[in-house]
């Protein structure tokens, strides 16, 4: 809350920084509250629209509300401006998971962890979002 408070004071005064308004993004996603995020990232977008973390993080909170096509439409937005950032093909990974779409789930997972492979192994073998392909032949491979 007071970094928030202390994000609010300093767009007072530069109401363009988009450094706070995607920090202040951060913080209320932090706190559950999303939808405030997102409208913080949407912010920080209109004054530096190549700010791919600011799309990777917005395509999380989005994600957290569920609204998978359009979370994957933000990763796919910070693919275009950094197509190495293996957090986004993770994060495209999570979302195709949890609509089921389980061919898409594992050639964005294989992306993330040809990219960055013991960190993404790791997630991939205890994040609940891939609990629905967990079984998977092709999952329990990519994992391995």
């Amino acid at each position: 809350e007071e970094a928030i408070a202390s994000y609010d004071q300093a767009l007072k005064f530069k109401p363009d920084l988009h450094e706070a308004w995607y920090n202040r993004g951060i913080a209320l996603g932090k706190l559950g509250r999303n939808e405030e995020a997102i409208a913080s990232y949407d912010q920080a977008l209109k004054f530096k629209p190549d700010l791919h973390e600011a799309w990777y993080n917005r395509g999380i909170a989005l994600g957290k509300l569920e609204r998978f096509e359009k979370a994957i439409a933000s990763y796919d937005q910070a693919l275009k401006l950094k197509p190495d950032y293996h957090q986004a093909w993770y994060g495209k990974a999570c979302c195709y998971a949890l609509q089921g779409n389980i061919q898409q789930a594992l050639e964005n997972l294989q992306k993330a962890i040809n990219l960055n492979p013991d960190e993404w192994r790791e997630w991939a073998k205890t994040d609940s979002d891939f609990d629905s392909i967990r079984g998977d032949e092709r999952f329990q491979a990519l994992i391995q």
